[in-house]
């Protein structure tokens, strides 16, 4: 099998997008405050995202335990009635209807037609004045049902140091109507306890549920605040995903903008080369419904190209093909006996680098790159290795993109190449006559090698749990821009996370 490192298939698949590659000739600092990736999520994406952590999450509230409240109210022909309601427990929460909104100020978050249920046990005592004073007490359980209930909150959002901040800026919480159904006591006591508690009960599920969402965008912030400002490629690689700037929000749609570029797990590896940012990097989707648009500079693939190209992962060598007669010089002694009559049935391989960065072109139909690279023919003689001639090539491919799961994958097919001989130990060669083989080696041996990796792609800036669905790829002339519906299929997790906050 080809010895070909994994690092260097992501560097020829992350060239396939750039359309023009650019490596200075001396390093420049790279500012950590620009974009080179941006995230739009629309009003579909919104809902979404609505329905899903919105929703769940004033569900997921429950149960929240109230204080106990206690007054004494004159009941006529009783007298001074002094009762307790405690073990007040919301149990349940239901949400009809709800909206998100952004807007100058921030996100609105609305919940109308609210409901929810609540348990209690009661208790009541008085002193009878007939005849002999004696304490008259009685206890039992109720329940209250909350309607029309609205609530909302308006969160900001801003750019911290390179995460995503979050602040509540207002809440509240309105109850429009409650009732009261108590199971036993006095016929007496019903009213009284709507008289004495009715307002208290509503004042207090206000106040319990506004506390609620306060401490859950504080949590939530705090949790946002800890994610990592890099994501794993492999290990040679990582996405540096750190905020830039603040989120841009329109009546319809939130944008958020990152680093984006590709940066070394050491960071010897690579120097700091400046990759020029597109001024408009806009997020352009033809099906406005999709819920969420990534657009990719062409720096962000400039950026993987100039780690593996300077830390030295662009060479490997073929010492195993399908045919492996092409790997002994028996099997070249027609195109070149020289090497045979030299070298008689000894065992080679090929050593294969790219010699200078691809060459790229990217159009509305078809990703085109050109990859010069030199071939050294090694014989193995004696336990020694011995090269004995360098043959250039240009090699012409075409390439396509697609989403995988949360990555960018793609493939690639041989167009065409050229050979050239850049030098050689064993007198002149007829590189016409070595072509087929060459090509063999490439398609039989290079292409699947690297396709088999190009299959499994590179991390899209997607938080762990959601999966794009429906996915399109749009190409420009210098960036790529997906654009998909996304699913979260992890409600265990989901209610972990919701937990965490709530």
């Amino acid at each position: 099998m080809a010895s070909l490192p994994h690092s260097l298939t992501l560097l020829l698949f992350s060239s396939f997008f750039v359309s023009s590659f650019i490596l200075p000739s001396e390093s420049q600092f790279q500012p950590l405050d620009e974009a080179f990736t941006s995230i739009l999520i629309s009003q579909n994406g919104l809902d979404f995202v609505k329905e899903l952590l919105v929703t769940e999450a004033i569900a997921s509230a429950v149960p929240l335990r109230l204080s106990d409240i206690q007054k004494s109210k004159k009941i006529p022909f009783v007298g001074n009635v002094k009762m307790v309601l405690s073990n007040i427990t919301i149990y349940e929460i239901g949400v009809s209807s709800s909206y998100l909104k952004p807007g100058d100020s921030g996100v609105a978050i609305v919940a109308s037609g609210t409901t929810c249920n609540l348990s209690m046990n009661w208790f009541y005592s008085y002193q009878s004045t007939w005849l002999v004073p004696v304490e008259v007490s009685d206890k039992g359980r109720a329940s209250v049902q909350v309607e029309g209930m609205e609530v909302g909150l308006t969160v900001g959002l801003e750019n911290h140091e390179g995460t995503l901040k979050l602040s509540l800026m207002n809440s509240g919480c309105h109850v429009r109507d409650i009732s009261i159904k108590l199971d036993g006591g006095a016929a007496w006591l019903y009213q009284g306890m709507v008289d004495a508690f009715e307002a208290q009960i509503a004042s207090a599920v206000e106040k319990a549920i506004t506390k609620k969402l306060g401490e859950g965008i504080s949590k939530l912030d705090s949790l946002l605040q800890s994610l990592p400002k890099e994501v794993r490629v492999d290990d040679n690689a990582s996405l540096n995903v750190t905020f830039v700037n603040d989120p841009e929000l329109s009546s319809s749609s939130i944008g958020f903008e990152i680093n984006g570029l590709f940066m070394g797990r050491q960071k010897e590896m690579l120097p700091n080369y400046y990759y020029p940012r597109n001024p408009h990097l806009s997020v352009l989707c033809r099906d406005p419904a999709k819920m969420l648009g990534i657009t990719l500079d062409e720096a962000v693939f400039t950026s993987a190209s100039s780690l593996y190209y300077d830390a030295k992962f662009m060479h490997w060598t073929v010492d195993k093909v399908p045919d492996q007669s092409l790997l002994n010089t028996a099997g070249w002694r027609f195109v070149i006996p020289q090497l045979y009559k030299k070298y008689p049935n000894d065992d080679m391989d090929l050593n294969i680098s790219l010699s200078s960065p691809p060459e790229i072109r990217i159009t509305e139909n078809n990703i085109d790159a050109t990859v010069f690279a030199d071939l050294i023919i090694d014989v193995l003689e004696a336990g020694e290795i011995i090269p004995v001639a360098c043959i250039s090539l240009v090699i012409s491919g075409s390439g396509s993109v697609k989403i995988l799961k949360n990555n960018l994958a793609g493939s690639v097919k041989l167009n065409d190449f050229a050979m050239s001989l850049k030098w050689s130990t064993i007198g002149n060669l007829r590189v016409n006559l070595i072509q087929p083989i060459i090509w063999t080696v490439i398609e039989t041996v290079f292409l699947p090698y690297v396709n088999s990796h190009l299959a499994k792609g590179f991390p899209l800036p997607i938080i762990h749990g959601f999966t794009l669905q429906n996915a399109d790829i749009v190409c420009s002339a210098s960036r790529i821009t997906v654009c998909s519906d996304v699913s979260y299929a992890e409600a265990g997790n989901l209610k972990n996370l919701l937990m965490r906050f709530l």
